[in-house]
């Protein structure tokens, strides 16, 4: 590939160990850290891995990264950006989605399923709903998924604009129920009304865990 004078760009392939998640702001995804036989790497996500990259991926999963490295002479800096990132073939067999690939890997013939897709919040990441208070309704979701137990079964998702600057900040709920003007305050409420069963079932699923735990388990 051609580069710039100042910068030198190639390809790269490395396999390791996923570590975690490198989230800004608390809900954007950046990228992840692999461990490779030269120590822990940094790696950026290119736009369409962040859209669709599963959050559930276990720590310990053995991955194959492919993808571009660019070396800025001047600052002596390496980027590593990842362009495609798949399970290793030892661990094929266990990873069921990585990358939202368009159809299932098939390991001799037999395809696997993809991993059951979580409910979405659609939150819009302009800047117009940013400086209504958008930043503080994503940490405020976040809080309401963590105190409600549903973290595994409902993940947030930035967008771009949904046309409607002036009333955000924006969102729009799973069922595709669209909020306009939503603040920080109005969450908890929102939260209760679109996922109150769901609530209800993760905390007394909690329960039941901890009466497990003590030795005190009464059945159903």
């Amino acid at each position: 590939m051609g580069a710039s004078r100042n910068m030198e760009v190639s390809e790269f392939c490395l396999e390791g160990r996923f570590i975690n998640f490198v989230i800004k702001d608390g809900y954007k995804l950046k990228g992840l850290l692999l461990g490779t036989h030269e120590g822990e790497c940094y790696i950026k996500l290119a736009k369409h891995l962040r859209a669709s990259f599963d959050l559930r991926l276990p720590a310990g999963t053995w991955l194959q990264v492919v993808g571009y490295k660019e070396y800025d002479i001047k600052k002596d800096k390496v980027t590593l950006k990842a362009e495609r990132v798949m399970a290793a073939r030892s661990e094929m067999a266990i990873v069921q989605t990585i990358a939202a690939p368009q159809e299932p890997p098939s390991i001799d013939n037999v395809k696997v399923k993809p991993a059951k897709a979580k409910a979405t919040i659609l939150v819009c990441q302009k800047s117009d709903c940013m400086k209504r208070g958008g930043k503080g309704v994503c940490q405020a979701l976040e809080a309401a998924l963590s105190d409600r137990g549903l973290e595994d079964q409902v993940t947030i998702k930035g967008t771009g604009c949904m046309k409607n600057c002036k009333a955000g900040p924006n969102l729009v709920m799973p069922d595709k129920t669209r909020h306009s003007r939503i603040q920080a305050e109005q969450v908890p409420a929102l939260m209760d009304k679109h996922f109150g069963d769901k609530s209800l079932s993760a905390e007394s699923e909690k329960l039941r865990e901890a009466a497990i735990y003590n030795g005190k388990f009464y059945g159903n």
